[in-house]
């Protein structure tokens, strides 16, 4: 359960830091059978696809670097999903990015923003 409210935080904190950057929400937490979208988010013509990372800091690896290539690989499934789902966006230009919390998001420290954090291999 506390892991399940952690998420929401850190969730809406990333949705927070991301319209301070002038993106406008479009969807949060869109599941399908492959996995889930954690937000999807409007910067100007693009279409932004955002995994929200948390964890506590660590000598193996931080938030950032969880995003491996099997979770890319998810992601990119069902941002495809989500684009079958939503036609009127299939034409926008898409990036995926990453919102790190190594730490706990509500302390306000800000988090790690990877634009472009991952390419699709098409």
């Amino acid at each position: 359960m506390m892991a399940a409210l952690s998420g929401q935080i850190a969730e809406r904190c990333a949705r927070n830091f991301l319209e301070g950057y002038g993106l406008k929400h479009l969807a949060s937490n869109f599941r399908c059978r492959v996995g889930e979208l954690d937000l999807v988010m409007l910067h100007g013509e693009v279409l932004v696809f955002v995994e929200v990372r948390q964890r506590s800091p660590s000598r193996f690896a931080n938030a950032a670097q969880s995003v491996d290539a099997r979770k890319q690989r998810k992601l990119t499934m069902t941002a495809q999903l989500f684009l079958q789902r939503h036609p009127h966006l299939r034409d926008r230009p898409c990036r995926f990015d990453v919102i790190a919390y190594d730490d706990r998001p509500e302390d306000g420290r800000p988090p790690t923003w990877l634009k472009a954090a991952f390419d699709v291999a098409g």
